[in-house]
């Protein structure tokens, strides 16, 4: 059986899905993100010495605001009410990296992934923005949802 693409109208155009028959759930998502930085930039962020400030703490403000304004950001997403944002942001000595985690919570009629996608997406290019006066040759990767719950679909682990 071949499944429905929900933003698709009939006419094959990209549309808003209409979620107002849906059940209002609380629903939650966490999404993950990587930063790796060069050794320096590594130590300049463990010893708070970014001429910019501090690196996680500006970070975790620019994911919470940015998960806030993600309606405005991804031109198919619903504006919902968000219950709780929360994001923690690790040093990783071996892998000379910032990991980022985001959870986002909300009662609504849809889901919040994109809103925890945004933070750690948002969060993870403050980073960069905040060193990219020491060396611009960071890599941002390995962005994924790590779970979700609530809604139609059910639950989602990776």
């Amino acid at each position: 059986m071949k499944k429905k693409l929900s933003h698709i109208n009939n006419t094959g155009k990209a549309e808003m899905v209409d979620v107002s028959e849906k059940e209002i759930t609380t629903r939650t998502a966490e999404a993950y993100a990587e930063v790796k930085v060069s050794k320096e930039i590594f130590n300049a962020i463990k010893n708070n010495t970014v001429k910019k400030g501090d690196v996680l703490s500006i970070a975790k403000f620019a994911g919470i605001q940015a998960a806030k304004k993600t309606s405005e950001l991804i031109p198919l997403c619903h504006n919902i009410f968000i219950s709780k944002v929360d994001i923690e942001l690790k040093l990783n000595q071996k892998k000379s990296s910032v990991e980022i985690t985001s959870f986002a919570k909300t009662t609504a009629q849809t889901g919040i992934e994109m809103e925890a996608f945004t933070a750690v997406s948002a969060a993870a290019l403050t980073v960069y923005d905040m060193c990219k006066v020491i060396d611009k040759a960071m890599v941002i990767g390995e962005i994924k949802l790590r779970s979700k719950s609530g809604g139609k679909s059910g639950d989602y682990f990776y």
